[in-house]
């Protein structure tokens, strides 16, 4: 079945080359001109994956990403006009999968939509379909992840940096090494993007009950601590 793609901007022009580029690409597609349309689409339909535009007038991307955060994870990928990393890593820090600037290739855009379509399909893995460690387990098949019987509200890309993680408890991952398995090598990709995404999978893990369960190793990156609820 095609993916359902939310295109969200309040320029027709670049709503037209988008929904072109992935309708030929294979895929469904929704449009909105604005936040509020989102809001009113999202409360009828989940999408498999929004795009949407930072710089809308009245209510801008970000506030709707924040309002979509609170009742759904649905990948969102970003599009801009600025290219501060500032801006980059407040986008991902709220809840977005990745970031495009303008102006930009219908062609790229398109390859990032299948790269974060990618995490959410159902994976080879094991007779058990899931991952264990301490009190953390991942579901390959269903994308779920709980700690100590808790779910964790993931996004796609969170839920693969963690499975990256929770394969391999005891080796140190560089941020490097964070970037190929998670990220398929994305282009853009800074350090402190991987930061903050890292950040976003510890407050959640805080919330269940595993504050320490990722930890630095100053120098090197990061790895998975015993993983036992405090």
């Amino acid at each position: 079945m095609a993916a359902t793609i939310l295109v969200v901007d309040d320029d027709p022009h670049i709503r037209e080359v988008i929904c072109f580029a992935l309708e030929k690409a294979g895929m469904r597609v929704v449009v909105a001109e604005d936040g509020s349309q989102v809001l009113t689409i999202m409360a009828a339909q989940t999408p498999d994956l929004i795009v949407l535009d930072i710089g809308m007038p009245e209510m801008d991307g970000l506030e709707t990403c924040r309002r979509i955060r609170k009742t759904s994870e649905v990948p969102i990928l970003f599009l801009s006009a600025r290219d501060e990393e500032i801006d980059r890593v407040l986008g991902l820090e709220i809840g977005g999968d990745d970031y495009v600037t303008k102006p930009f290739s219908p062609r790229e855009l398109v390859a990032r939509v299948n790269v974060i379509l990618k995490r959410l399909r159902p994976k080879e893995a094991e007779p058990s379909n899931g991952l264990t460690h301490g009190e953390l387990s991942l579901d390959l098949a269903s994308h779920r992840a709980t700690f100590h019987g808790s779910a964790l509200s993931l996004t796609a890309l969170e839920f693969s940096i963690l499975e990256c993680f929770t394969a391999r408890p005891n080796q140190v991952f560089t941020r490097e090494q964070i970037l190929a398995s998670a990220y398929n090598n994305a282009i853009n990709v800074s350090d402190r993007t991987i930061d903050s995404h890292i950040r976003n999978i510890r407050a959640k893990l805080a919330l269940a009950g595993g504050g320490g369960c990722i930890e630095t190793v100053h120098g090197i990156g990061f790895r998975l601590g015993p993983c036992q609820a405090s």
